[in-house]
């Protein structure tokens, strides 16, 4: 095996130390088993580290050479971020809040002051810094934050290494006295309960898995803390929030299709907590109360979900008040002392309708300029408001904020995302497509350029695929710099995330999750076909279940792609699944199948994990980066793929591979930090396709 001083002419080969299992009468080796330290969550392996540190060394040596082009776009990308930049202040009570970022700060301030006081700075109140807190680490990221309800302390938490186990505390706002109260270890929001005296939080257990909710007494040992919940299927992980009315504590459980969830008064945490309706496998639901009606979002009637409410008198009789509906997919409500609020999306276009509890034929919808965007609620925390704030961009409009009058249903435009070194949305053009699938599933796809780019130029391809997440057609500033130099920009909406609405998640997970890929491949050719580029000058990205998408593709079809990147990628997906002692490996059975207890889903796993199925034949040029902490992602998923790849691959093209040693599943924190990452990849990706200059 290659150290970290070795010869940089040649990549690093991984030691082969054959390790064979058997599973449903299968015998599979595993070569490269060994670079999981057995040790971990510390990786202490002299061995594992000084490969991963060759393969580091490897990656700085192939990237030297570009550094001018790493720097010129970390450049251009530094220059599109209003460094002194602060967010639009919002009320709740008795203050104005908001968020700022000081010229060449990488974390934020946290600010407010009194309703009704100037805007001067003399009545500014520092809530939280940052840049403070940052100092000394090489990671940093603040996890929850929340302001007592009458205004006196600030809860937060923060994690230091990119393991997400978040150490929450507590201070005095008026004095900035830290309490000895310290929590560690908690991976959730901080919730205060019962007049300012409890904090309701959940801590991750040793295999990172929240599977309770508890109630810290300020100025109590943490031994005095209770457990308010604790979920038994390890599948499951619980959590805690509140009701909009802020008068109810909601405990929640769950995995990918399955919910159950319970209600317990604020003022009274300690209560024995009602049940809404046990769970189901398969129904998911989520609630919120208003005065003595129990609002309930909930997938048992159509797989789009439907709104219904309850007598809180009995929480499981529920009676619809918006059916399921196969055109508009219903992905969450909102509640307000005069009106509610539901989002959803219409043929995956974002949709936002204010309705009114006394009249539920009266329905508003938000209107919006663009044919194609992405829109939302943003942070709406009063009660009584007649005023909704809203967050609305488009591939080629930067990021808005608005807020609606909902009296006059007006829209007004409060803050437009400001890019100093200037920006012409003219120069740019965008469409949305429908490209045939292999099976003649139309599979949407957004599209952006520059009106002055050659037909038949690069293209970069993103896509993600799993979990019922969405990716929106929403805007980047970092993206400009693959466009100004003669690239498209596509957006596969696959299947797998929830785009086009809960069937569409559900064809690409499962027994149906090689559609996913499928998918991909199949918007690349229509791509190809439409005359936006051409075989081999397609790069694309994707990370997380994103990274198995890109492992899963080039091994599909190599020949489409001049260059790809995969972050953290899940490649390893039949080990992982196998391995029940993983943090996460329970919950994700639902989404990926159970090969322990399946002996379809191990085959159907198998033969797309990408890890498995790598093969003698040729691959693009490959940039994969890992995190030693990562919690979600392990390290060894991506290090085992690479030195698979090395071994099998047929071609010279490039394959470098990052290990952050200090950071988790997002790499490096830090607004700065994090765009030098985005420029080591766009450079990659921009010298692959010979666009250097």
């Amino acid at each position: 095996m290659t150290s970290p001083d070795q010869n940089l002419a040649q990549p690093p080969v991984a030691a082969k130390r054959p390790h064979t299992t058997t599973h449903h009468g299968v015998a599979i080796t595993d070569d490269y088993a060994w670079l999981r330290d057995a040790g971990y969550p510390e990786v202490k392996d002299a061995q594992v580290l000084a490969h991963l540190e060759a393969e580091n060394a490897w990656f700085e040596a192939h990237m030297a050479p570009h550094k001018p082009l790493v720097d010129r776009l970390f450049t251009e990308m530094r220059g599109r971020i209003k460094e002194a930049d602060k967010s639009v202040p919002q009320k709740d009570g008795q203050f104005l809040y908001w968020i700022e970022f000081e010229e060449g700060a990488e974390y934020k301030k946290w600010w407010r002051r009194p309703v009704g006081c100037a805007d001067d700075g003399s009545a500014d109140e520092l809530l939280l810094d940052e840049v403070a807190l940052a100092q000394g680490h090489d990671y940093f990221r603040l996890g929850a934050i929340s302001v007592s309800n009458d205004g006196r302390l600030l809860a937060w938490s923060i994690d230091d290494n990119g393991s997400e186990r978040f150490t929450a505390r507590v201070k005095v706002i008026a004095t900035g006295e830290v309490l000895p109260d310290e929590i560690p270890g908690t991976n959730s929001g901080l919730i205060w309960v019962k007049g300012d005296t409890g904090l309701v939080y959940s801590l991750a257990n040793e295999n990172w898995r929240t599977d309770n909710v508890r109630l810290h007494w300020l100025g109590r040992p943490l031994d005095d803390d209770v457990e308010l919940y604790h979920e038994d299927d390890e599948g499951f992980r619980a959590g805690a929030a509140l009701s909009a009315n802020e008068k109810w504590l909601i405990l929640s459980t769950g995995d990918h299709e399955t919910s159950e969830q319970r209600l317990v008064p604020a003022d009274d945490p300690l209560a024995t907590p009602l049940l809404v309706r046990p769970r189901e496998k398969g129904v998911e639901y989520d609630v919120d109360v208003r005065d003595e009606t129990l609002f309930v979002h909930v997938n048992d009637t159509h797989e789009n979900f439907r709104l219904a409410t309850a007598p809180l008198a009995a929480p499981g009789d529920w009676t619809t008040l918006i059916a399921g509906s196969d055109d508009f997919y219903l992905t969450g409500f909102e509640l307000f002392r005069d009106f509610y609020v539901v989002e959803g999306r219409v043929r995956g276009l974002d949709r936002i309708e204010v309705r009114y509890y006394d009249d539920p034929a009266r329905i508003e919808p938000i209107a919006f300029p663009e044919a194609s965007y992405e829109a939302s609620l943003g942070d709406n925390p009063e009660w009584a408001t007649q005023t909704l704030r809203v967050g609305y961009e488009s591939m080629v409009s930067p990021a808005s904020v608005y807020d609606y009058d909902v009296p006059s249903r007006s829209l007004t435009r409060l803050k437009v995302q400001e890019i100093p070194s200037g920006y012409d949305a003219s120069l740019y053009e965008t469409t949305r497509l429908d490209i045939p699938a292999r099976d003649g599933t139309l599979v949407p796809v957004s599209v952006v350029w520059r009106r002055d780019r050659p037909a038949g130029g690069p293209l970069h391809l993103y896509g993600y695929g799993a979990y019922g997440i969405a990716i929106g057609p929403g805007f980047s500033t970092t993206r400009l710099s693959l466009l100004d130099r003669g690239m498209a920009y596509a957006i596969a909406h696959i299947r797998g995330g929830d785009d086009l609405g809960r069937g569409w998640y559900k064809a690409g997970k499962l027994e149906q999750r090689t559609n996913t890929f499928d998918d991909f491949v199949d918007v690349a050719r229509g791509l190809i076909a439409h005359g936006f580029t051409v075989e081999g000058r397609i790069s694309a990205s994707g990370g997380s279940a994103g990274g198995e998408l890109m492992g899963a593709v080039i091994n599909q079809a190599p020949e489409l792609f001049g260059a790809v990147v995969a972050d953290v990628p899940f490649v390893d997906v039949l080990a992982t699944m196998l391995d029940e002692s993983l943090p996460l490996t329970p919950g994700e059975w639902p989404e990926w199948g159970n090969p322990i207890e399946d002996e379809a889903a191990f085959h159907l796993i198998r033969s797309y994990s990408p890890y498995d199925q790598v093969r003698a034949q040729g691959y693009p040029p490959l940039m994969v980066t890992a995190g030693l902490n990562d919690p979600r992602v392990t390290y060894w998923e991506p290090a085992k793929w690479v030195a698979r790849l090395r071994e099998l691959k047929t071609d010279d093209n490039a394959l470098i591979f990052k290990t952050n040693m200090g950071a988790g599943h997002g790499g490096k924190s830090g607004r700065f930090e994090s765009l030098k990452e985005a420029a080591e990849e766009f450079a990659f990706l921009l010298t692959q396709l010979g666009l250097e200059d």
